[in-house]
């Protein structure tokens, strides 16, 4: 699963989440630590995203500047 979209730290928790009684106090503790991971992860994916982006603007100007 290294090429899965979602991780799986993130697979795991929401599988232990599923056994836990909703509204009970493991459920409301796993239920903040998946909250955790999940912004973690979205927030690694839109670093990579705008680095990507920016390493593309740089070749276009490169490739601009070469032909003039």
């Amino acid at each position: 699963m290294a090429n899965s979209a979602i991780p799986d730290d993130i697979l795991k928790i929401q599988k232990k989440l599923a056994t836990f009684e909703v509204g009970s106090r493991n459920y409301k503790k796993y239920t903040k630590i998946l909250a955790k991971h999940i912004k973690t992860h979205t927030m690694k994916k839109r670093v990579n995203s705008h680095i990507k982006t920016i390493e593309t603007i740089e070749e276009i100007k490169k490739k601009s500047e070469e032909e003039q």
